[in-house]
């Protein structure tokens, strides 16, 4: 019988269960240990998903177990968990919102340890996004330096036309570039990013590429434009990801990644993670400043 461990967070009552189960087979990480990583890294989590309609990659049974992904709040959801309607093309459907600690843990005792947010929020609704994503995407021949480089050029491209991003690592292969926005219609933003790939390809054609045809992302980095859609969704800053090993969508500085000599380097476990935001604290806060948000050219 598993056991069941009743506790109190934010005023919320949360029943555990399964701590000790192993999450993480390859490094004996227990949901315990997943837990505890995500009720420390909260604090510079929550501002990044707070107020979006969040969907979820969830493992209950480990990594190597099956996994599926959910946008509906799941069964065994606290009635207290906030939610916000999505429009969608057979009507609106709940998504959770990861508001607060309680949500999160409540989320997490559930399996659901993956989030993944969209570029709007729920007081904007879909139509108009308050973020930018450049999703790097390494092609087969390519890896993670091909794509510090990748970002570096976009970086350059995105500040000739008054845009200042952040970077973190998926958490698997790739790069996050993220910018703040002024609240920008859908169709604006996708336009900007196809635009934005078409002129880096043509800068870099022997290192980037615009369309996500495999035969074409050989040997480069695929920008991926199409992540700016409204019914698309990011991994979150600081999301836990599901990797034979357990990885974490890690904010990085831009001098970390003009150094990086080896995919290693930009890999982080949970505890460094933690580590890293003790000593930092969180370098995407920037991106939650309105007072940054700029107007797309």
């Amino acid at each position: 019988m598993s056991e069941r461990v009743p506790t109190q967070v934010e005023g919320h009552r949360l029943v555990l269960s399964n701590l000790d189960k192993v999450l993480w087979p390859r490094t004996g990480t227990t949901k315990a240990e997943a837990l505890s990583f995500l009720a420390q890294v909260a604090p510079v989590m929550l501002p990044h998903v707070r107020r979006r309609p969040a969907s979820f990659l969830r493992f209950p049974d480990g990594v190597e177990g099956e996994r599926f992904y959910a946008k509906n709040p799941p069964p065994g959801l606290p009635d207290w968990v906030p939610t916000v309607e999505v429009p969608g093309r057979q009507g609106a459907r709940s998504h959770v919102s990861v508001d607060s600690l309680a949500v999160l843990m409540a989320m997490a005792n559930l399996g659901a340890l993956e989030v993944h947010v969209p570029q709007w929020t729920a007081e904007t609704g879909p139509e108009l996004h308050d973020r930018l994503v450049v999703d790097l995407d390494p092609g087969e021949g390519a890896d993670l330096l091909d794509c510090c480089r990748a970002a570096l050029w976009t970086r350059d491209a995105m500040a000739e036309d008054g845009l200042t991003c952040w970077v973190k690592t998926s958490g698997s292969k790739g790069l996050h570039l993220l910018a703040p926005l002024r609240p920008t219609c859908e169709e604006a933003v996708l336009a900007y990013a196809r635009a934005l790939a078409r002129r880096l390809q043509a800068d870099h054609p022997e290192m980037m590429v615009s369309s996500i045809a495999k035969a074409e992302r050989h040997g480069r980095v695929l920008l991926d434009a199409g992540q700016n859609s409204s019914a698309k969704t990011t991994a979150a800053p600081y999301t836990l990801r599901a990797l034979p090993v357990p990885g974490v969508s890690t904010p990085l500085t831009w001098d970390e990644v003009a150094s990086c000599g080896s995919a290693g380097q930009l890999a982080f476990t949970p505890a460094q993670v933690l580590e890293r935001v003790a000593a930092q604290g969180d370098l995407m806060a920037g991106l939650n400043d309105p007072a940054g948000a700029a107007r797309l050219p």
